[in-house]
């Protein structure tokens, strides 16, 4: 059940909601399903205070993917 973020043809106004396999959004507004699903960029998971967010080598990678050892 994907969230998708939609803008509604007739009032113009943008939303977000899950989609449910074989169900048809309508707008929450004006109840209009004629809807323009919209690109979305995908949540960046929160890294926690306690974890290293980069080994100091390449692109941030977490203490799960670290390939780094200790000295």
């Amino acid at each position: 059940m994907p969230m998708y973020e939609y803008t509604c043809e007739k009032c113009a106004h943008e939303f977000e909601t899950l989609v449910f396999s074989g169900d048809e959004p309508e707008c929450p507004e004006c109840h209009d399903k004629k809807l323009h699903r919209r690109m979305s960029v995908p949540a960046r998971p929160v890294e926690s205070a306690s974890a290293p967010s980069s080994c100091g080598v390449g692109p941030p990678c977490g203490a799960v993917g670290c390939r780094r050892v200790p000295k």
